[in-house]
């Protein structure tokens, strides 16, 4: 387990440039709740406040692997980061970064400059304008880091080579994780629009939510699951708050019986309907309409 604050800073010779990629740094710290940020111990060209930010001469991925924080640079603007979040800081880009006071953080950082990287920012696979990578909570990125720390320290002959490895392989998870998680999210997302707009359209039809799973293509476990993290409501529910919501409509602004309306909104019966209508608005459907 790494302590409070690792921090490792690296030389390279010729052979170690003409690899194409060498490591400057590499580190670990934990921040806790309210501690000040950055902590010292840090080398006055790596220092820098929160507040006022600071421009490197490398690239540097960081890893948020507990807590949260804002994140900003020149070319990006201001967002929020936690936990499963990389970002990548550019050479002569103004960034500034701090963890919430609330939460702290723990982040890993590995800096490093070179030929390779500099082929993949000009080819478009890394951008200024893009330096947030959602990678998710990763053993397997923890692990790289932890390498990258233990090669460092030891130092031994071929160490630029072997975290010159080891950088690169966290720029493919960084580039492969992120590029899988918004392809997901965003299939995700699609199809739960799809599936909303199905119930809103077939809620009449007397349908259920394995219905609509089925006609998205999709299990149902998934589906529920998926349903409920997007909109907040179970599928079932969802279904629900539909058919009660025109029922009061129809209640309102037409003469139609409640088996009729029942029959409309998608309910086997009146009894089934008066039921839900109570347990839900506590009132009963025909004092509904005579209350309006």
């Amino acid at each position: 387990m790494p302590t409070q604050l690792t921090s490792i800073y690296l030389l390279s010779n010729d052979q170690d440039i003409n690899w194409g990629l060498t490591v400057s740094t590499v580190g670990y710290q934990h921040i806790a709740p309210g501690e000040a940020y950055p902590p010292k111990g840090h080398p006055q060209a790596y220092s820098f406040q929160a507040g006022r930010g600071r421009v490197l001469d490398e690239y540097q991925f960081v890893y948020i692997s507990r807590g949260r924080g804002v994140f900003e640079s020149k070319s990006f603007g201001q967002a929020t980061v936690g936990e499963g979040d990389m970002f990548l800081l550019f050479p002569g880009e103004w960034h500034s970064y701090q963890p919430d006071e609330t939460t702290g953080w723990d982040e890993y950082w590995i800096g490093f400059k070179g030929l390779n990287i500099d082929s993949r920012v000009s080819n478009g696979f890394f951008l200024p304008r893009e330096p947030i990578f959602h990678v998710g909570l990763s053993e397997d990125i923890v692990r790289l880091y932890r390498n990258a720390i233990a090669i460092a320290s030891e130092q031994s002959i071929g160490f630029q080579q072997m975290l010159g490895g080891v950088a690169n392989m966290l720029q493919g998870y960084a580039f492969a994780l992120n590029r899988h998680n918004t392809f997901e999210d965003q299939q995700a997302a699609e199809a739960i629009h799809k599936a909303k707009i199905i119930m809103t359209e077939k809620f009449g039809q007397k349908i259920g939510p394995t219905d609509v799973a089925d006609a998205i293509n999709m299990g149902y476990s998934k589906f529920r699951r998926l349903f409920k993290e997007y909109t907040g409501y179970a599928p079932l529910q969802y279904l629900q708050e539909l058919r009660l919501q025109r029922s009061k409509q129809l209640l309102v602004g037409t003469d139609l019986t409640l088996t009729e309306i029942a029959d409309r909104v998608g309910y086997d019966n009146a009894d089934y309907f008066s039921a839900a209508f109570k347990k839900k608005n506590h009132i009963t459907p025909a004092n509904f309409r005579k209350k309006r």
